[in-house]
């Protein structure tokens, strides 16, 4: 039984971090791309059976449970450190929800691979556009909130409150500005390294005091909520034009009568 199903400490230490996947043993196929270290891979098997939590992931396991089978495991790489475990993790939830080759998206991950945006596949023509980045031109009337992915970008060094699940968690929150200013804001342009790596529609938004890590803020923060927009013109631009102030975490397109 999954329940069971453990490593014993030698394998553990020879595994290190690993890339797993879980197998649908009706059609053999693959349903979650994951992570980890220790025996992360049984866990969501014994999530399902433990957990009221729903989610596809976990009804799947479910389903699989209910007819008295087994979901399967393989470990894809291990004795990997964890931003190699990022780099396999993320190549192969691309390469399966790719849409030149996929069908149907067959995965249950509610994470993108990491980075997908810009780092994921691209044709030869997309990888000149990213590489070759032409200066950002703002449309005339939309306000632009720049916020800065310094600290959460590489989130194998990232710590505490810009650890992040994706690039668009770590655009869309936790930033300091005026209620009147976010009540303005049409899109956010997650920024690293001076170039435009993710653009979010902003839908809504919540002030938060405390921080999903437990980290409280002295004055509250805006989390904004809204919908990532991979054709966006603002994509892949250079923005080196509207630097942020010294020490700086977010700025403003226009830069005046925002």
């Amino acid at each position: 039984m999954d329940m069971e199903k453990s490593f014993k400490q030698s394998v553990i230490e020879g595994l290190r971090c690993y890339v797993y996947v879980l197998v649908d043993p009706r059609d053999n196929r693959i349903f979650y791309v994951g992570k980890g270290t220790g025996n992360r891979v049984y866990q969501h098997a014994q999530a399902a059976l433990v957990d009221d939590c729903q989610s596809l992931k976990l009804s799947t396991i479910r389903e699989i449970k209910g007819l008295g089978l087994d979901v399967k495991y393989y470990i894809i790489r291990h004795n990997l450190t964890e931003q190699e475990a990022y780099l396999v993790e993320s190549s192969i939830i691309d390469l399966l929800t790719y849409p030149a080759f996929n069908k149907e998206n067959i995965l249950t991950n509610i994470v993108s691979g990491h980075h997908q945006w810009n780092e994921g596949i691209k044709t030869d023509e997309e990888i000149n556009i990213l590489y070759d980045c032409p200066k950002i031109e703002p449309i005339p009337g939309e306000r632009l909130l720049l916020v800065s992915l310094n600290k959460s970008y590489k989130q194998t060094t990232a710590t505490g409150v810009y650890r992040r699940a994706n690039d668009y968690e770590c655009a869309r929150k936790y930033w300091k500005l005026s209620r009147d200013k976010a009540d303005r804001v049409k899109y956010i342009l997650g920024i690293y390294r001076g170039i435009v790596r993710i653009v979010i529609e902003v839908k809504n938004k919540t002030l938060c005091s405390v921080a999903e890590d437990g980290t409280v803020f002295k004055n509250p923060r805006f989390a904004f909520v809204g919908d990532i927009v991979p054709d966006s013109p603002y994509l892949n631009t250079d923005v080196t034009n509207y630097p942020f102030g010294s020490g700086g975490a977010i700025t403003y397109i226009p830069r005046t009568n925002f």
